[in-house]
């Protein structure tokens, strides 16, 4: 669908990758630049496969890899001759590196007037904490996420939800872009960040929050209940062999369901007024009954519930592999799982065309084409201006 977009990424780590990870699936030519000796994703810490890091592994596919000296003038002079043959950059590194590689939006722009330029930033391009590192955990502080996911203690998601929200975000605005550039010839620059992102997540409790200005203790519930702002029972419950999450039904059919009194008693209470009463009295009642029990009961009532499942359990989940959620392939004999792309189109789901997993994979194919020849590739090669993965970084 976007064959006819050429990205140039230099990105990094997840919210970069993760953009641009989804204009590649899309079909976009996507050149991930990075130095010779690879970007820091790959070595990150913590489970590798196939001696790739799961970080990487989770937002590499479907790109070509490009292995580069950014700080040498002939590699600095071979990715402006890329530029010049892209529609699109775009980069995730903080405010101001790429400006002092030379590599910034006006310098490009010269080469390439109708570019589009998209940058991934921590904190935008303005304001105090510019000049911050920042990280999914650190925008989740500052954001208000882990205030509203805990309770009484602030608590993080348990994954990089706004690294992962902020890549699809920019990758919206990228192709937002190009359709203007496909219609008026124009390039526009695109710029999203985690922090923006990080808020965007949080669309309707920060509305009703900041549109009512409630006592802060609104924000202290009952820990079976999920958020401040639902009526209760949207939380979760522990049954006596299992747990579940409740989302908001009618109450008297929950009762029913459960065949339950006091649920009946309290079904007229204003449940988000007195959503913990409401909440402890659900806990109550279903913590003696099994998961089948209230499943039966639930299903036969239309009500909304789910069982709370782990990754095995997930993985298992033959509703999982009704949408095709996951692909399986080899990364050097090992098998990696990969999350597959999270629509489908024309009920296909999109495949893994591109799987260059080593640094610069792809560096000698996109020297030929600028018609760089052989020789000149591996005097570049072997001078350290660019990388194919068989010679160190000096």
């Amino acid at each position: 669908m976007l064959e006819k977009m050429k990205v140039l990424s230099f990105c990094h780590v997840l919210q970069g990758p993760a953009c641009t990870q989804y204009l590649a699936d899309l079909g976009a030519d996507v050149i991930k630049v990075e130095p010779i000796e690879g970007e820091r994703a790959r070595r990150w810490p913590g489970p590798h496969i196939g001696g790739v890091s799961g970080l990487y592994l989770c937002a590499f596919r479907n790109k070509k890899t490009f292995a580069v000296n950014l700080k040498s003038p002939e590699g600095l002079a071979i990715i402006k001759e890329m530029v010049a043959t892209s529609d699109v950059v775009v980069e995730n590194y903080r405010s101001g590196v790429m400006d002092r590689l030379g590599l910034g939006y006006e310098a490009l722009k010269k080469v390439k007037p109708d570019l589009i330029y998209a940058s991934g930033t921590g904190w935008g391009s303005k304001g105090p904490m510019i000049s911050k590192a920042s990280q999914d955990i650190i925008v989740q502080a500052r954001t208000g996420l882990m205030a509203a996911t805990g309770n009484d203690e602030p608590r993080a998601v348990g994954s990089a939800v706004i690294d992962q929200h902020g890549g699809a975000v920019l990758a919206m605005g990228i192709i937002a872009a190009f359709v203007k550039k496909l219609t008026t010839g124009k390039g526009t620059k695109v710029e999203s960040s985690l922090y923006t992102a990080g808020l965007d997540l949080q669309t309707e409790p920060l509305t009703v929050y900041l549109s009512t200005r409630p006592d802060r203790k609104i924000l202290k519930r009952d820990p079976h209940l999920a958020t401040w702002y639902h009526q209760a029972p949207y939380g979760q419950f522990k049954l006596a062999d299992a747990e579940i999450a409740m989302s908001v039904n009618d109450p008297m059919k929950v009762a029913d369901a459960l065949g339950s009194d006091e649920l009946r008693a309290i079904a007229h209470i204003d449940r988000f007024k007195e959503r913990d009463r409401y909440a402890q009295v659900f806990a109550k009642v279903v913590a003696t009954k099994t998961f089948a029990e209230v499943s039966k009961a639930f299903d036969d009532a239309g009500l909304w519930y789910s069982k709370i499942y782990d990754f095995d359990d997930v993985a298992d989940d033959p509703q999982a592999k009704a949408v095709d959620a996951f692909t399986e392939i080899d990364i050097r004999g090992a098998k990696a799982v990969l999350v597959n792309h999270p629509v489908k189109y024309d009920d296909e789901t999109l495949p893994l065309r591109i799987r260059a997993y080593g640094i610069g994979e792809n560096t000698r194919e996109a020297l030929a084409e600028l018609g760089y020849s052989k020789e000149k590739i591996d005097d570049l090669i072997k001078r350290g201006v660019v990388g194919d993965g068989t010679k160190p970084a000096a």
